[in-house]
């Protein structure tokens, strides 16, 4: 697919455009309003190819469950192996569409692996996420960023505590999520671990807080987000912290998740969660 096409609909759920400007310009690049109408379910999530784990997966307890937090109720998917206790315990953290099928699978994911896995919903005060996700888009942009923050550190908080946990815990996030868990890195002292799929980094000069190692996952074609790498990566060698940065060349921009045609990279997705759960084996258990 032109790499134009991709820019716009990164800069669509991003900046972000209208729906009604989107396609506009989308129209323009395709050469029609038909086209551009063809085109778009290509670059739209479809939740219809989520699930790679199912929901009922044998080995595996499922469940939504809530806690509270800051004087709010907060709600979680929550996935765990079956009859099994003293694990690592899994934050997974959702990009900017909040807690879609798709995250609910790569919560599934990490407890197939043996994880204690909970993915919060950040919109949980909203009601919980909506189905549309232009919807959900401007609510997460509409979000007090300290206190979804501190909605996130009591998450791992609570995590930690459950009696199934052995009191390690890390995050993985996306996009959105992965910015956040950059932040949770340098917020929370007594984390194990964070994984950051292309997400935003954090100020220069946060970095020394880090205690946690870091796993960063970027792909090449992100330019919107790769801007900020060299800043952050400087700071990391300086501070002394435990990291691994990894790019993906030719790939793009949420390439990890499968519900995307256009962007999904099967071998970059498989790599980076691969070198996901050898991170959190060394780190968590």
């Amino acid at each position: 697919m032109d790499q134009r096409i991709i820019s716009l609909y990164d800069e669509y759920t991003h900046k972000p455009l209208s729906r009604e400007v989107f396609l506009k310009r989308l129209a323009l690049i395709t050469g029609s309003m038909a086209m551009a109408l063809a085109i778009t379910p290509l670059l739209e999530s479809n939740y219809a190819k989520a699930a790679t784990i199912a929901e009922d997966d044998e080995d595996l307890e499922t469940e939504t469950i809530s806690y509270e937090a800051n004087g709010a109720t907060l709600f979680a998917y929550t996935a765990k192996p079956k009859k099994k206790m003293n694990m690592g315990g899994v934050i997974v953290i959702h990009e900017n569409r909040g807690l879609t099928e798709h995250i609910k699978d790569v919560t599934r994911r990490a407890a197939k692996a043996g994880y204690l896995a909970m993915a919060p919903d950040a919109l949980s005060e909203n009601g919980g996420t909506p189905p549309n996700e232009d919807e959900a888009r401007k609510q997460i942009g509409e979000l007090d960023p300290k206190k979804n923050l501190a909605n996130f550190f009591k998450s791992v908080d609570f995590l930690r505590a459950r009696k199934e946990c052995n009191r390690k815990v890390g995050v993985v996030g996306f996009c959105w999520g992965g910015g956040l868990a950059n932040q949770l890195a340098v917020h929370v002292p007594n984390l194990n671990a964070a994984v950051a799929f292309y997400g935003a980094q954090p100020k220069a000069e946060d970095v020394p807080k880090i205690k946690a190692p870091v796993l960063l996952h970027y792909a090449g074609l992100d330019e919107r987000i790769n801007a900020g790498i060299p800043a952050y990566e400087e700071a990391l060698k300086k501070a002394g912290a435990k990291y691994e940065l990894i790019m993906y060349p030719g790939v793009n921009h949420a390439f990890h998740n499968n519900t995307s045609a256009a962007r999904y990279d099967a071998n970059a997705a498989l790599h980076a969660w691969k070198s996901t759960l050898d991170f959190f084996e060394v780190n968590l258990k």
